[in-house]
């Protein structure tokens, strides 16, 4: 092969172990053709896929500062297919930066300059993305189906499939699920052929959404769980974001409580990093544009060096002011970053306090209540010390939200806790198992003195009434209790002697507290 062959060759390894991913072996290659191959259309090439790499790997101030000498040496691109190429990776690299004006004018000169055999659609697919994403689009602007119609003439279906997800999107955006329904009902069996990942992710994405706004829950889940399914976990995007939100909502509309935090905490997640990855680039692109500046103001200082000395000085001012201004651009940078993460930490606090709490009575939940009862339990029985595991259920709940409504039964809820609170003592532990039962762990309480703090507990729900609707709505508790006295300290024995212990008192009347004695008996208070 001729030199310039073997350069090919080597420029064509580069493109094929970048486009697989191997990044590790595509980028010395790529350096390689750059600075050797002597090649102005290659060099060219390889630069813009270097740049797209450097993009790919969050490296976004290198990704930007090559944009910028690609950009500057765009005149002297003679050769139509590197012009090609360099203009198609600049216009993506400007649209993740939101620079969406500059892209589109580069989007505009690829389909001034398009190599033979290569169709307008490509560069109608990118101008509607840009478009799309600086809301300059409806689902009736002409240009998405001149857009379809023209990649589907070109036999090219990745790209009309892109346009065609434009376009389910502004009518998701428009709130018509049904139009985008069957939209994406249409265009399946295209995109499942192609197996290209982004159009796959996104549009069961937009299923899960068009279906969750139909009400559709079951298939919204489906399509939701599918495009998660398909996504590398460690992948940070606003397509993902969206997946989580919607199965988030979906539990939280089933009542689904635990799951609903489990999607709600991916959802923060991936918002948080998919705004952290656009600042970032944003950012990128700002201080490669400083660099810029600053390089072309010590190109205009060295070539003026033997000026007079009244434009030296004047430059020397500049030079300070420039300088005054990068150190208020990295204060207010810095400043940025400790508030963000001032807010993060905060966020995380609040987030990690609801996980552990129970939402309507504020005392623990379920499962926090369980494990900090285990953990003490464990802790008790090295000392040792004794402690009672109580159960309480409100009698006859029920009927309470039956004949008053849910929000009468709420307000009971929390009047018992308001005055179970009153009998506890600061090392007690007291949550809610669901519904109207509730759970206290007495620590170091013998069991005369966990008996008579729950019949204190009982009594004073039994003396207590609420208000409604001008006369008085009563309720009352039955409470079963186990003592590690007659049961040990594990946790599943005391758990199953105090549920025992409060099925006794109810079928014993109810409105009274029983206990669990050591002749596997049961005492009534």
């Amino acid at each position: 092969m001729s030199p310039h062959e073997r350069w090919h060759l080597r420029y064509l390894d580069a493109w094929q172990a970048s486009f697989q991913g191997d990044y590790a072996k595509a980028d010395p290659l790529l350096h390689d053709v750059i600075d050797h191959s002597a090649n102005a259309a290659l060099t060219a090439k390889a630069s813009a896929v270097l740049m797209d790499d450097l993009r790919s790997n969050k490296h976004y101030k290198e990704a930007f500062e090559l944009a910028n000498r690609l950009a500057a040496n765009l005149p002297q691109t003679q050769d139509k297919l590197a012009r090609f190429m360099v203009l198609a990776y600049l216009s993506q690299m400007l649209r993740s930066a939101g620079q969406y004006d500059l892209a589109a004018h580069y989007i505009g000169e690829m389909a001034q300059v398009l190599p033979p055999g290569e169709a307008p659609c490509q560069p109608m697919a990118k101008l509607l993305t840009v478009l799309y994403e600086s809301h300059s689009l409806t689902s009736s602007s002409t240009e998405l189906q001149r857009g379809i119609d023209t990649c589907e003439a070109a036999k090219e279906p990745i790209f009309a499939d892109t346009i065609w997800l434009v376009k389910g999107s502004l009518y998701l955006d428009e709130n018509k699920p049904e139009k985008a329904l069957a939209l994406l009902q249409q265009i399946t069996p295209s995109i499942q052929a192609a197996q290209y990942y982004s159009n796959t992710l996104a549009s069961q994405v937009e299923l899960a959404q068009a279906y969750w706004k139909l009400g559709d829950d079951d298939n919204a889940r489906k399509a939701a769980l599918a495009a998660l399914a398909a996504s590398d976990p460690s992948d940070i995007s606003g397509t993902l974001r969206d997946a989580y939100e919607v199965l988030y909502r979906i539990e939280k509309k089933h009542g689904h409580a635990i799951a609903a935090l489990a999607y709600h905490e991916h959802y923060v997640t991936q918002d948080i990093g998919y705004l952290n990855d656009v600042s970032a680039r944003t950012l990128a692109y700002d201080m490669a544009q400083q660099d810029v500046l600053a390089q072309k103001l010590e190109t205009e200082k060295l070539s003026k060096q033997n000026n007079i000395l009244q434009l030296q000085q004047a430059l020397s001012i500049k030079a300070v002011e420039t300088s005054r201004l990068y150190i208020a651009l990295l204060l207010v940078t810095l400043a940025f970053i400790i508030f963000w993460l001032f807010r993060l930490k905060r966020s995380q606090l609040r987030f990690k306090q609801l996980s552990s709490l129970d939402g309507l009575t504020g005392i623990f939940n379920h499962q926090h209540f369980m494990s900090g009862v285990d953990r003490t339990l464990r802790l008790l029985e090295k000392k040792p010390a004794s402690a009672c595991l109580v159960f309480i259920d409100l009698d006859h709940f029920k009927q309470v939200n039956d004949n008053h409504g849910h929000a009468l039964g709420d307000a009971v809820l929390r009047r018992t806790v308001t005055l179970c609170k009153q009998q506890l003592r600061a090392g007690d532990l007291f949550g809610r198992l669901g519904g109207e039962e509730f759970g206290i762990l007495l620590q170091e309480c013998s069991l005369s003195q966990g008996m008579a703090i729950a019949d204190r507990i009982r009594t004073a729900i039994e003396t207590t009434s609420i208000d409604v609707e001008e006369r008085a709505v009563s309720f009352s508790a039955s409470i079963g209790l186990a003592s590690t006295e007659t049961c040990g300290h594990a946790l599943q024995r005391l758990c199953k002697e105090a549920d025992a212990a409060l099925y006794r008192a109810k079928r014993h009347g109810r409105n009274r507290v029983i206990a669990h004695t050591e002749d596997d008996d049961l005492v009534e208070a």
